[in-house]
C-alpha cells in the first residue's frame, strides 16, 4: 500500500480518520502518492479541461456533452467548484506534479448510514497507458477507506469499456452481480455494471438494493 500525503485547507498534513461533518467532505484537498498529485480544479485549467473532455471516447462512456466546448467547460468547472464548496463530493484533477491536468477522479453519492460512496475516473487520450487511472483510483480509494472511514466503495462501468474495467480489477474492485443501471449519453444508452471494494465481508443483498447512489445515478451532475 502506498503512502498518501494529505493537505487540507490549513496546508498541513492530515493523518488518521476524520468525521464527515453533516455530510460535508473535506475542502480544499490535495492527495499525493506514487508520482501522482490529485488537486482541486482551478479556473485557469479551462483549456486543458476542454482538451481532456472534448473526445468521443469519453462521451461514449460518460454523460458528458459532446462536443465539449468552452461553454461546457465553464459550466463544468462551476459545478465542480459548487460541489466542492458544499462538501457534497470530491472532484480532483489528476496531475503528475500539481501542474497540468491529465485526467480527473471523483468521489460522490456518499451514504453515511451504509458508509459507502461512488467513485469515477477518466484520463485524457494523450495520457493513457501510464498507470494514471489505476494510480489515482487507488489513491482516492485508500483515502476514502482510511481517512473518511467508508467501508464500501462503488464503481459503475459499461462492460464494453474494457480499459475501465481493467483499472477496476487492478485496484481490487469486484463485480457485485447487481442489475445493470441504464445511463443515457450523447452517443446513446449504456448499461452500467456495479463494482465494489468492500472492507471485511460484503454487505447483504438488501443493503445493496438500498444503495442511494444506485437509485439516483441517472440524476447526477
Amino acid at each position: 500500500m502506498s503512502q498518501i500525503w494529505i493537505e487540507t485547507g490549513c496546508n498541513r498534513p492530515l493523518t488518521g480518520r476524520i468525521e464527515i461533518m453533516a455530510g460535508r467532505l473535506p475542502y480544499p484537498l490535495t492527495l499525493t502518492g506514487d508520482g501522482i498529485v490529485l488537486r482541486e480544479w482551478r479556473s485557469d485549467d479551462l483549456d486543458d479541461l476542454i482538451d481532456l473532455l472534448d473526445e468521443p471516447e469519453i462521451a461514449r462512456w460518460t454523460p458528458m456533452p459532446s462536443p465539449f466546448d468552452v461553454e461546457a467547460g465553464i459550466a463544468y468547472l462551476k459545478r465542480s467548484h459548487q460541489g466542492r464548496v458544499s462538501g457534497s463530493r470530491i472532484q480532483l484533477a489528476i496531475t503528475a506534479d500539481g501542474g497540468r491536468p491529465l485526467g480527473e477522479v471523483l468521489l460522490f453519492g456518499v451514504d453515511l448510514g451504509l458508509k459507502e460512496a461512488e467513485l469515477g475516473y477518466l484520463v485524457g487520450k494523450d495520457h493513457r497507458r501510464r498507470g494514471l487511472a489505476s494510480g489515482s483510483l487507488a489513491l482516492l480509494s485508500q483515502y476514502a477507506r482510511s481517512t473518511l472511514a467508508l467501508s464500501r466503495l462503488l464503481l459503475r462501468i459499461d462492460p464494453r469499456n474494457t480499459a475501465s474495467t481493467a483499472v477496476a480489477q487492478r485496484c481490487g474492485y469486484r463485480l457485485t452481480g447487481e442489475p445493470p443501471i441504464l445511463q443515457e449519453g450523447p452517443y446513446g444508452s449504456s448499461r452500467l455494471d456495479t463494482w465494489e471494494l468492500v472492507e471485511g465481508q460484503a454487505g447483504t443483498r438488501r443493503d445493496r438494493l438500498k444503495n442511494v447512489a444506485a437509485r439516483r445515478y441517472g440524476r447526477r451532475t
